[in-house]
């Protein structure tokens, strides 16, 4: 009489597909942070991750072995992968880890752009070099990636047809950085409150 429920329509069609529906959210959310980390070097974390990552899974697979012929299932752990990752990469730019270098070309002087960018803890760093038909300016600039909206809306003020690119930086040594981003307690505390807000 105990496994009555568990037996049942309600919980076989109902309940376990909700169930793998919501593991398979969790375990592709976790292992989108898992890959974040590896790629950022936080061995200390990834394999952490990794464990309830992998633990989940287990949980998810082993209840559909269980009940092979509920087809409801199949389509409860497909739709929960795919929303997974979803929520994998929502979480993933909440978190905003990292650092990204940002290259301006310009034709156009690039004197107030860099002192805009020095003055709000950015740190900057211009060249000269030759373009396909003059001399332009090139600007490097190395910021945390939750910083990235605010430089980007400084580079606009001053050039918003600027030629630009954007990539991930691995890992840096010294440098001026923001320093109310750069401590990473205040990054959590803040997207905390970023989510307060949203409820």
């Amino acid at each position: 009489m105990e496994n009555t429920f568990f037996n049942s329509d309600l919980f076989g069609y109902g309940l376990l597909p909700l169930l793998i529906f919501l593991a398979r959210i969790c375990d592709v959310s976790l292992g989108t942070m898992r890959i974040i980390f590896v790629s950022k070097g936080k061995k200390n974390v990834a394999p952490f991750v990794g464990f309830f990552e992998v633990l989940i899974w287990i949980i998810a697979i082993s209840r559909i072995m269980q009940n092979h012929n509920n087809f409801v299932n199949y389509f409860a752990y497909a739709a929960g992968f795919a929303t997974g990752n979803y929520f994998g990469i929502l979480i993933e730019e909440k978190l905003a880890m990292g650092f990204q270098m940002i290259r301006v070309f310009t034709n156009d002087t690039c004197t107030g752009l860099i002192k805009a960018l020095n003055s709000r803890g950015f740190g900057a760093t211009m060249v000269e070099a030759s373009g396909a038909k003059e001399k332009v300016h090139l600007i490097y600039s190395i910021v945390h990636r939750n910083e990235l909206a605010n430089v980007m809306e400084i580079i606009n003020e001053f050039n918003p047809k600027a030629f630009y690119t954007i990539e991930d930086i691995k890992g840096v040594n010294e440098g001026i950085f923001n320093p109310k981003k750069h401590n990473t307690i205040f990054m959590f505390t803040n997207i905390l409150r970023q989510w307060r807000k949203g409820k």
